[in-house]
């Protein structure tokens, strides 16, 4: 049996499915082989919370498309949520606990009997706190009980012919700022902007800007730190600094997943 037989029979059992979908390769796959077994008895759902940038949320739409699935919006806004928007060490807890209360009452509306995400046996090895806010809601994770891990994932997508098979891992624009520096939508909004600024500028897809109290860190994998010469950098900080970041730096140590996952002062 493949492992792409084995996650579609996953689904043989259920019998309305909603899939919480955001940009990315693993809840894509899963959608993908939801649709595959249950036609449209699977709906995708995308939440826009305000802390997803636009280039997820309309990769997240590309790719519902090309699966053919339904897919619906959750529209709420993460700021209002004190627990969030204070940014400690549970604010993924707080961002999924919030989800998953959204998610519950959307499935209700459509008399869907299972909610699944994309989290996969590599993500369980991880500071996850999402994940246990997620499983409180009982959303369950397909990828994780066919045991499938990232690499696997993107070569049956890749084998599916699903677009974002090899999309950089991404995560929501309040993971870069650091912990104990409050998340406001001033910030996000420049962050998102700066990063669509040196993707625009450079080669690179896999960018972190990091807003450390208004300084900008760019975090980009360590091969691809060549492409910031003198010319290309000058015109990054030129605009970076008109939308607020005082200062814009690289770091030199290269992208690292959960690097600034520390109390900030």
């Amino acid at each position: 049996m493949t492992n792409l037989t084995k996650l579609e029979d996953w689904f043989a059992d259920k019998n309305k499915v909603m899939v919480a979908l955001s940009g990315g390769v693993d809840s894509a796959l899963v959608a993908y082989a939801a649709y595959q077994k249950l036609g449209d008895s699977a709906i995708a759902v995308t939440a826009d919370y305000k802390t997803l940038s636009e280039e997820e949320l309309q990769t997240a739409k590309r790719i519902c498309i090309e699966i053919g699935i339904n897919q619906l919006f959750l529209d709420y806004n993460e700021l209002e949520n004190e627990e969030f928007t204070k940014n400690d060490s549970t604010r993924c807890f707080h961002c999924r606990l919030e989800l998953g209360d959204h998610l519950l009452k959307l499935a209700k509306d459509h008399n869907v009997d299972v909610i699944v995400d994309g989290t996969n046996l590599d993500d369980l090895g991880d500071y996850r706190p999402g994940i246990d806010a997620l499983r409180q809601n009982g959303i369950r994770s397909p990828l994780v009980e066919t045991n499938l891990s990232k690499p696997q994932i993107r070569q049956i997508a890749k084998s599916v012919g699903l677009s974002v098979h090899d999309k950089p891992s991404n995560s929501c624009l309040a993971s870069r700022i650091p912990w104990g520096q409050r998340v406001t939508a001033e910030k996000l909004t420049r962050i998102e902007f700066g990063e669509t600024v040196v993707k625009q500028l450079t080669n690179v897809k896999q960018v972190r800007v990091r807003d450390l109290n208004g300084s900008a860190k760019i975090e980009v994998e360590k091969n691809d730190i060549p492409e910031f010469n003198n010319a290309v950098l000058d015109k990054i900080t030129e605009k970076l600094k008109m939308i607020g970041f005082t200062s814009v730096e690289i770091d030199q140590e290269g992208y690292k997943p959960g690097k600034i996952n520390v109390i900030a002062d």
